[in-house]
């Protein structure tokens, strides 16, 4: 199970994105302060750290300074939290270390789509999945195994299906679906989805990409 540090000196954050967390399987753990949130990183060594820019006696830029010099957690992946078009924080972030950046106020579903995105662009999210009648996704190699035999799928098929196959009988909805795959800043038709999901029915079956109505799509093993 991958895990996610918070350090907000903030409570009600911190609930609201530990729920959001702990709703996609991750282990969430949390510290109140900058001080603490280094001693936590230290002992849980977390896959990756959600850190808040403004704290009371060591802010988040410090923090980051911080974890970066360290040798045992200068890798892990840390997204800070901002003020909305705060672009000094922003940047000073991100050239003390961050990976990237969550304006506030957080919208939950944003978050945790900027959370995934993160740990798989390290190549750390579990987008694995296995189905019983042999289909096989394999994040790490970027193939679909089907029966045995391999299935090259464009990018965006294949991104698609690792989200849907990584969470199985779960349903997403179709905005986590074009925040995770497509991402924000690219503008694509509402029809978009629909097409690659027929395309992928196509090459691994119908029966494994279930329509929800009004919803989203989930895949069953």
């Amino acid at each position: 199970m991958l895990s996610v540090l918070i350090i907000d000196d903030e409570e009600d954050i911190r609930n609201i994105l530990k729920y959001s967390l702990e709703k996609e399987g991750y282990m969430v753990y949390e510290a109140s302060n900058g001080k603490d949130g280094l001693a936590q990183a230290n002992q849980v060594k977390p896959d990756l750290i959600v850190l808040d820019v403004m704290m009371p006696d060591m802010d988040g830029i410090e923090v980051c300074e911080n974890i970066r010099r360290s040798s045992e957690n200068n890798d892990v992946i840390i997204c800070m939290l901002t003020a909305r078009n705060e672009d000094y924080s922003q940047i000073a972030g991100l050239e003390a270390g961050a990976d990237d950046y969550v304006s506030k106020p957080i919208k939950p579903k944003v978050f945790v789509s900027k959370i995934n995105a993160l740990l798989r662009r390290k190549g750390l999210t579990n987008f694995i999945g296995k189905a019983k009648k042999g289909i096989f996704v394999n994040r790490d190699k970027y193939i679909i195994e089907k029966d045995g035999e391999d299935i090259q799928l464009p990018r965006k098929e294949f991104e698609l299906l690792a989200l849907l196959a990584s969470k199985p009988n779960y349903v997403f909805e179709r905005e986590v679906i074009l925040d995770t795959v497509w991402g924000k800043e690219i503008i694509v038709g509402d029809r978009t989805i629909d097409v690659h999901i027929r395309k992928l029915r196509e090459k691994i079956g119908a029966r494994h990409i279930i329509t929800v109505k009004g919803i989203g799509y989930k895949f069953e093993e």
